[in-house]
């Protein structure tokens, strides 16, 4: 008869092996199993164009990352994590040949914005300077029992994080910093009016100055890889290749944790409509570049930034977020770009780079935006077409088929907007439970959401451990 095992999980993404790890830490028998013949979800990295080029399919810079609460509790480092950081974490280039930056000093970014818009940004960011670790923590455990460390200083930001972005942008007057911030908001693929927008922006801005914007040493499978072998040094299994379509087909075990979307959840575990109301939003087209050299960017800023958006501007940004959340590919899309071989050049042939980019379309959108992705590009950086060597595009069908959470090619494994920003998967003070008393959710469609950071996972396996723990007692 096989043992039965504490806890299984289902999915060996950043949350599903935190989750691992986090019970493993605790004494407990825990085995994974992944779909996949590796391990990674959202942080991999692949030769996808190129041999030499080396790059990350899905998440590249990692601000919540080396901020997680969850990986500074671990000793990644000692399995080969390795945090590199840029000059600068992130440029805004402008159609005038300039850019505003988010750098890690508060002062060059807000010298940035210009002399009208310097102080109200101090202003905004200077009373949570020096609080990330207690500040982070409370915020991303939310919404578990546990009581705040700093509930002032949480309260504070909240006051500030959960208006809507449009409210917040009145802060100031000129466009470049209402630009650069609206930039940070739409890395959750959100509208700009939407409740909670405001503390997204803030959060990443917050962490440039407090931790940075890293990218991991060989890409974002080193993630992965250091928490399989810290888990696997604890005790825990692993086993790739293996795709679970029903419970039964996984070992015996008390708890049953499941790092996937809540509809796979509900299907391999039985539990009908139970995920219904929840929502998939816009999706990413995502495009990988081998080139022959560094992006020729008009600007110097994003020439040693590890992260570059293209907008330019607020109003270009809330349109293009607009048209892809209704159901409209952009004509001008808002880009998210990032240059790993700048800061770790074993990404790529000597002289030659990778760089990543997308944009953002519709939920399932089957088109190409290549061309309009490439005429943004070469706005801000005028021949970098000649510069490609290879491309590797990925729309939502490809995103959805290289990892199952991506539904529609949805990469924040659900709408990270209205009120399932802040409350997911529904409405609750325990996202992780189910109807069912064995089964947990820990992916990134909980609580607190989108990111390399582990949170979900680490929150999830919390939820589990206090139910073995009420088990043992009876």
């Amino acid at each position: 008869m096989t043992p039965m095992l504490d806890a299984v999980v289902v999915g060996a993404g950043p949350n599903g092996l935190t989750a691992a790890v986090e019970l493993a830490r605790r004494g407990h028998s825990v085995a994974v199993f992944e779909a996949r013949e590796t391990v990674g979800g959202g942080a991999r990295t692949e030769e996808l164009t190129l041999p030499g080029f080396r790059h990350d399919p899905c998440s590249a810079v990692h601000p919540l990352g080396i901020g997680s609460p969850a990986f500074a509790g671990m000793p990644l480092d000692r399995y080969g994590l390795e945090w590199l950081h840029p000059e600068l974490p992130m440029a805004h280039p402008f159609d005038d040949g300039t850019a505003a930056v988010l750098a890690h000093s508060v002062a060059r970014t807000a010298a940035s914005f210009g002399p009208r818009d310097a102080g109200a940004y101090r202003r905004l960011i200077t009373p949570f300077l020096g609080r990330w670790d207690t500040l982070v923590r409370d915020f991303m455990s939310l919404p578990l029992t546990a009581l705040p460390r700093d509930p002032v200083g949480l309260a504070r930001f909240g006051a500030v994080g959960l208006l809507p972005y449009t409210a917040l942008m009145r802060r100031f007057h000129d466009d470049r910093a209402r630009a650069l911030l609206a930039g940070l908001v739409a890395h959750v693929i959100a509208p700009l009016s939407g409740p909670g927008t405001s503390g997204v922006g803030l959060l990443f801005a917050l962490a440039a100055h407090e931790k940075g914007w890293p990218l991991p040493r060989g890409g974002s499978q080193s993630i992965s890889d250091a928490l399989t072998a810290y888990l696997r040094d604890l005790g825990g299994e692993v086993t790739t290749g293996y795709e679970v379509k029903r419970l039964d087909e996984l070992p015996p075990a008390r708890a049953y944790l499941f790092d996937t979307s809540p509809t796979a959840l509900a299907r391999i575990a039985g539990l009908g409509r139970a995920y219904e109301r929840y929502r998939y939003g816009a999706a990413a087209f995502k495009i990988d570049y081998a080139l022959d050299g560094p992006v020729p960017w008009t600007a110097p800023e994003p020439r040693v930034a590890g992260t570059v958006q293209i907008g330019p501007g607020s109003r270009d940004i809330a349109t293009a977020l607009r048209a892809a959340t209704g159901g409209s590919a952009p004509e001008t899309p808002f880009l998210i770009t990032a240059q790993p071989s700048l800061v770790d050049p074993g990404r790529a042939p000597a002289g030659r780079h990778v760089f990543w980019a997308y944009g953002h379309v519709p939920h399932g959108w089957r088109g190409d935006l290549t061309d309009a992705v490439e005429r943004q590009i070469e706005r801000f950086a005028p021949g970098f077409r000649d510069r490609v060597l290879a491309r590797a595009t990925a729309g939502p069908p490809q995103l959805a088929a290289g990892n199952a959470n991506y539904v529609g090619g949805d990469i924040a494994c659900g709408a990270a907007s209205g009120l399932q920003l802040l409350l997911r998967p529904r409405p609750t003070l325990f996202p992780y439970a189910t109807r069912h008393p064995a089964v947990f959710l820990c992916s990134a469609a909980a609580w607190p959401g989108p990111g390399v950071h582990g949170m979900s996972g680490h929150n999830a396996a919390k939820a589990v451990w206090r139910a073995l723990r009420k088990g043992d007692r009876r």
